[in-house]
């Protein structure tokens, strides 16, 4: 969706309305899809299009579209969280797909949704809209309501008391329903989600605590509908997500608390 600009805007928040048009699905931007995206003049964005290439943060490919270059890549994985989450859930993300041979997905909260820091997936596993990178909704995803069950009262009563969205005829939209599956959730660790946002696709996530006892992520398997038993892999599930949160620190006795 466009963005508008604003009289009077810094130069750096102009270049950021640049890189920010970037995302899951919009990969590669023409500046005819930059102008469009960020709302700003056709000499301006072309300006700071260049500008970003010229210091690697974009890549102009032959055909003149842009991309994110590798310096802003490699900028990204130093973000502390992300990057420590990523990689002390590799092995057990690993075990996990070698077991179940489905997708399993890493996400943690960003504002109002929840983002996919890392996936693994199985070529002939359900097909999904996401993606690395990609937003899910708190109220329909199973990690989406992991994290919003810990995500604190604030948070809860803010996404309950807005418009939620029906992604499919199964998609729970009733506030007190889904306040009665969040304390489920933070009760077990654990949530279910039968195709709620995706038909014909089902989600089981868990919890990862960090050694304060917050929860900072959660870990998910998501099947085709019928194709594999929530009871069944659960309790790999549940096993991988008490392991992750053993590399960032928790242990039995800390209690698990919201964000």
């Amino acid at each position: 969706m466009p963005r508008t600009s604003e009289p009077g805007r810094s130069v750096s928040s102009r270049l950021l309305e640049v890189l920010f048009a970037f995302e899951p699905g919009h990969s590669t931007l023409s500046l005819a899809d930059l102008v469009r995206r960020t709302g700003l003049p056709h000499a301006t964005v072309r300006r700071l299009a260049m500008e970003l290439t010229g210091v690697g943060a974009l890549t102009r490919r032959d055909d003149g579209r842009f991309t994110i270059g590798l310096r802003l890549w490699q900028l990204g994985t130093l973000a502390p969280l992300t990057e420590s989450l990523r990689t002390k859930a590799q092995p057990f993300m690993e075990d996990l797909y070698t077991a179940l041979h489905q997708h399993v997905q890493l996400a943690v909260l960003e504002g109002e949704e929840a983002v996919i820091i890392e996936r693994l997936s199985a070529p002939r596993a359900q097909h999904l809209v996401s993606q690395v990178g990609g937003h899910l909704p708190l109220h329909c995803s199973g990690v989406g309501k992991v994290v919003l069950a810990h995500g604190g009262v604030e948070l809860i009563d803010t996404v309950l008391s807005g418009k939620l969205r029906r992604y499919t005829p199964d998609t729970t939209t009733d506030p007190a329903v889904l306040r009665s599956e969040l304390a489920e959730c933070r009760r077990t660790g654990y949530a279910t989600v039968r195709g709620e946002l995706t038909v014909g696709a089902d989600s089981i996530a868990t919890r990862i605590a960090d050694g304060e006892g917050r929860v900072v992520a959660a870990l998910s398997v998501v099947v085709r509908s019928g194709s594999v038993h929530h009871q069944a892999a659960l309790p790999s599930l549940i096993t991988a997500g008490l392991g992750v949160s053993r590399m960032l620190g928790w242990r039995p006795g800390i209690r698990i608390r919201d964000t």
